[in-house]
């Protein structure tokens, strides 16, 4: 499939999805989310091949948020007022986000420059998070008069703390990529230049790994924010009775018994 604000390639087993729209910074337009929601069934498609995915942006930052002049022409005050601006997040925004979520493989984003409003949502959903250093995550929204959304209301309590949750979302002030990792947004910051380099090694060898055991972790965890500890136990069990059944659980085992490694297929 043909897309113009997206590119989507693969490479031995990893989907690379970028955000390309540079003259923007990769701000998403609708054209664009209508191709990321499109490009997400693709990369699920068992036929892809796709064992892990990596999302990157183009050019010199990763995303700087919402397209705000997006279908703006001749728009006037009053069509601003009328405007439903949680619509169109909840018509197209939200089925690319719960596709992340519910990915059957891991989930990377490599992000250089600018990381904004939901641009920042985006990226900071991921499994992992590598960043270059001259990487900064910026909750722009409270800049335009608008509330922090793309989910990040409910990540960034759980990733850096209410305190700086509240912090980043009021003061809408850039956070730079070492202070990203040091609060926990991010896993890795890396030379500049090398984000996507680094984290396409990571999807390799994510990869070639037990990609259904993957698949089940990421359930894991997800659901583990709205469960009890009984109910969080109870769903580990139920879960590893599954894995235990996999082809790749049974490889991993007998290659461990035989002093080698194991060959992973995915199954």
């Amino acid at each position: 499939m043909d897309f113009e604000k997206i590119k989507l390639e693969m490479d031995d087993g990893v989907a690379l999805l970028t955000l390309n729209d540079p003259d923007v910074l990769n701000a998403v337009s609708m054209q664009m989310i209508g191709e990321l929601n499109k490009a997400i069934d693709l990369v699920e498609d068992p036929e892809s091949g796709a064992r892990a995915l990596v999302v990157t942006g183009t050019g010199r930052g990763f995303s700087a948020g919402a397209n705000l002049a997006d279908g703006s022409g001749g728009e006037t005050r009053a069509d601003r007022m009328s405007r439903d601006a949680g619509e169109v997040l909840e018509k197209f925004y939200h089925p690319f986000l719960l596709k992340l979520r519910d990915l059957r493989m891991p989930f990377l984003s490599a992000v250089n420059g600018v990381a904004a409003g939901v641009g920042m949502s985006f990226a900071v959903s991921a499994d992992i998070v590598v960043a270059d250093r001259t990487a900064y995550f910026l909750q722009a929204f409270t800049r335009i008069g608008l509330v922090p959304d793309g989910g990040s209301t409910y990540l960034l309590p759980r990733l850096v703390g209410w305190r700086r949750a509240f912090e980043l979302s009021l003061l809408a002030e850039k956070l730079p990529a070492e202070t990203a990792l040091e609060w926990g947004l991010i896993n890795r910051v890396v030379d500049e230049g090398t984000a996507l380099e680094e984290t396409m090694k990571l999807a390799h060898k994510l990869g070639n790994g037990p990609t259904e055991a993957y698949r089940m972790a990421r359930a894991l965890f997800w659901r583990t924010w709205e469960s009890t500890y009984e109910e969080q136990l109870h769903a580990e069990r139920i879960t590893q009775r599954d894995a235990g059944r996999t082809e790749d659980c049974i490889e991993g085992v007998m290659a461990f018994l035989e002093k080698r490694p194991a060959n992973f297929k995915g199954k």
